[in-house]
């Protein structure tokens, strides 16, 4: 059994398979920024803890993998991006079983889990192409519910770092949202890209951070830094560029939708809006009405960056 270890936004997670099944970091390879050494394990589990625990096993290997009398009910279905995943539970235990599908429907995975998500087992069905997606899957929902409960929101944005502060873009799909932060890395100063696709926050001592992350959509942006979180802006397109900070119940709903969570998991639901609402207490939320130009990205630095002067 090959053991991994890998620190994101700042929890630790442990990683098991059989030497010969599969090799994370050769099936996911933006997880090489977030390895931890094992000289450096026990330091780190003796300060945080371990987040959760992840076996992977093969299903030649695993024939009494879940009892057949295993008494699940299906309790919800998502889109992943890329295909479909069930969702089922044993109400007795509090135990999920996810089952996700690639883009044909195909089951490639299953993904069997305590009440906590601390302790997981995936179920490789077969060693086709897509064990990569059926990995990066488990392992970005197994993340995001398992740290929920630790004031940890795994978002769909795109996060550029501007000196000590990251500014979020969120946006619904196609309205923008790269365009405006291809901008920013183009015509605002002293601009890098922190993460593309899926950023993670924390609030820590009731400040909000931001992290990058091994997932960052189809740019290849994974680096294991940290920021404060100076803003987060929802794009709009429109026929003049404009600015807008939110007022509190606005700014809920615009960045809760991004968050990502299963809704009808009250719990797991609840952690998720007790931390966003900590975001929108502690941080900007803006509108950015705009135009995909140049200056929409020095109207809206000039804007939010007001967070920083007022820190």
């Amino acid at each position: 059994m090959t053991t991994q270890h890998f620190d994101i936004a700042e929890h630790l997670l442990r990683i098991m398979s059989a030497e010969d099944s599969v090799d994370m970091l050769s099936a996911i390879p933006s997880l090489q920024q977030f390895l931890v050494s094992e000289e450096r394990v026990g330091e780190l589990e003796g300060e945080r803890g371990l987040l959760f625990s992840l076996r992977i096993d093969f299903s030649s290997r695993c024939s009494d993998w879940i009892s057949d009398n295993a008494a699940f009910r299906e309790i919800g279905d998502f889109d992943t991006g890329n295909g479909h995943t069930k969702v089922e539970k044993i109400d007795a235990t509090g135990e999920y079983l996810f089952t996700i599908r690639n883009i044909y429907e195909e089951v490639v995975c299953l993904l069997y889990t305590n009440d906590g998500f601390t302790d997981c087992r995936c179920l490789m069905l077969n060693e086709s192409s897509f064990c990569s997606y059926g990995l990066n899957t488990v392992l970005m929902l197994t993340y995001a519910f398992a740290s929920a409960h630790k004031q940890t929101l795994l978002i769909h944005a795109s996060c550029v770092k501007q000196g000590d502060y990251a500014y979020a873009f969120i946006a619904k799909s196609g309205t923008g949202k790269s365009t405006q932060v291809s901008n920013w890395l183009k015509h605002v100063a002293g601009c890098e890209l922190l993460n593309d696709d899926n950023p993670i926050i924390r609030i820590i001592d009731g400040q909000a951070f931001v992290y990058g992350s091994p997932w960052s959509g189809k740019t290849p942006c994974y680096r294991n830094i940290k920021a404060k979180l100076g803003a987060v802006t929802r794009i709009e397109r429109a026929d003049e560029n404009k600015c807008v900070k939110q007022a509190s119940i606005a700014a809920f709903t615009s960045l809760l939708p991004s968050c990502s969570t299963m809704k009808w998991e009250k719990p797991l639901y609840n952690n998720v809006i007790g931390t966003v609402t900590k975001v929108v207490e502690t941080t900007g939320i803006y509108t950015l009405y705009c135009l995909p130009d140049r200056e929409s990205a020095i109207v809206c630095n000039k804007k939010i960056r007001q967070t920083d002067a007022n820190s």
